[in-house]
């Protein structure tokens, strides 16, 4: 059994054979994987040593202590937080094996193929059609929307129709896309920030064999819950010292500046410093539970609130540093790697904030699912459910 003292010692091990300040960065990385120690909960030769997850934090703080580099979550956050857990759970070994090393590493960026023009907080109504050929290969045409790291990435995990005729939730499948095929065209959306992190695809006859398709031929819904529930927790349920975040930047911003400092503001602040707090210990308490199994609704909530958070604390910072609060660095169209929530200025913040209620799923939707699935509510009426999805109407 893998414990605390046998992971430092084997941390120790791959410092002494590959020192950071000697060891070119993606070298270090790719024997962080070989060594076991990129996720220790995943199994052995797959960057793991069957290891409890919560024991990831022994290995990351003797790494940090040693200067060693890291990985870069923040641009490869969808294949780390979606991707990964997706593909241990329902890839074959030949794609385990293909896939993980060079996910982990960020040799190559992945991106979710998942939202439409016409799907998105009604995910499973997608249209994007695979139609199988006589040699066994997918031909795929569609269009996705609101993809993050598009223009990045490598490879995609896609879910798209492949039996119309059947209801809307049991005619999908689930492929990985490969973003350099020729049908690919990735297209910026430029958002209220000025920015285009976020993309449209459009997908012509893209050709995907049957060997990059994860879980069965029609039960795609299934291994996208997989997909979607990792990822509320990965958007969430990150780790963040006490103070942390962007509460963190509000709080510093209050002791800065005495001045600006009123009654009002400083009531509002508490009480954000405080729901703060709560959603941090919460999403320790969910981080615990994940060491038990997979993510459940749970990380909806989780999600809620750090979409609320993000909104109303960026608010207040806004509101609290006056005209100040309205400045904005750059209003250049630009394609950035990723976000920076808490290194840019109180404007950006603001701005960018206001697509966590929507990305990872839409608030609304996701009320849905925490009053339905954590507290037992009765669902909604759904008179689409049985209805073979090439009959709704559109």
């Amino acid at each position: 059994m893998t414990d605390a003292a046998d992971l430092r010692r084997r941390t120790a091990d791959l410092l002494a054979a590959h020192p950071p300040a000697t060891t070119e960065r993606l070298e270090f990385l790719r024997a962080r994987f070989d060594a076991g120690l990129a996720w220790v909960h995943f199994p052995e030769g797959l960057g793991g040593l069957d290891a409890p997850r919560s024991l990831q934090a022994v290995v990351d703080a003797e790494l940090e202590a040693a200067g060693a580099p890291g990985n870069d979550p923040g641009r490869i956050g969808i294949g780390l937080g979606m991707a990964a857990p997706t593909i241990l759970r329902f890839g074959t070994d030949e794609q385990k094996q293909r896939l993980l090393r060079p996910l982990w590493t960020g040799e190559e960026v992945w991106c979710q193929l998942f939202s439409e023009p016409g799907a998105g907080s009604d995910l499973a109504a997608l249209a994007t059609r695979a139609v199988r050929q006589s040699s066994g290969d997918w031909i795929v045409d569609g269009q996705k929307v609101w993809t993050s790291s598009a223009h990045l990435a490598r490879w995609a995990i896609l879910i798209a129709r492949t039996d119309p005729g059947l209801p809307k939730h049991r005619g999908i499948s689930y492929f990985v896309c490969d973003m350099t095929d020729p049908g690919v065209e990735v297209r910026p959306l430029r958002q209220i920030t000025g920015e285009a992190e976020f993309n449209e695809v459009f997908l012509t006859g893209v050709r995907i064999p049957d060997t990059q398709r994860l879980g069965e031929v029609g039960e795609g819904w299934k291994v996208a819950q997989t997909t979607l529930m990792n990822e509320r927790v990965a958007i969430g349920g990150a780790r963040i010292p006490r103070e942390g975040g962007m509460i963190g930047v509000a709080a510093a911003d209050w002791r800065a500046r005495p001045g600006l400092r009123t009654h009002d503001l400083h009531q509002r602040l508490l009480k954000l410093w405080v729901e703060a707090e709560v959603a941090r210990l919460t999403g320790e308490r969910l981080r615990q539970q994940l060491t038990k199994g997979q993510p459940g609704p749970e990380g909806s909530g989780m999600k809620l609130a750090f979409a609320r958070l993000a909104q109303e604390i960026s608010g207040w910072e806004v509101e609290f540093l006056a005209e100040d609060g309205l400045t904005y660095d750059d209003w250049t169209m630009r394609r950035p790697d990723g976000v920076d929530f808490t290194g840019r200025e109180a404007g950006y913040r603001y701005l960018r904030a206001k697509g966590n209620s929507i990305e990872g799923g839409t608030s609304e939707v996701l009320l849905n699912i925490v009053a339905e699935r954590v507290l037992g509510l009765p669902p909604e009426p759904r008179t689409d459910k049985d209805v073979a999805w090439k009959d709704l109407p559109r």
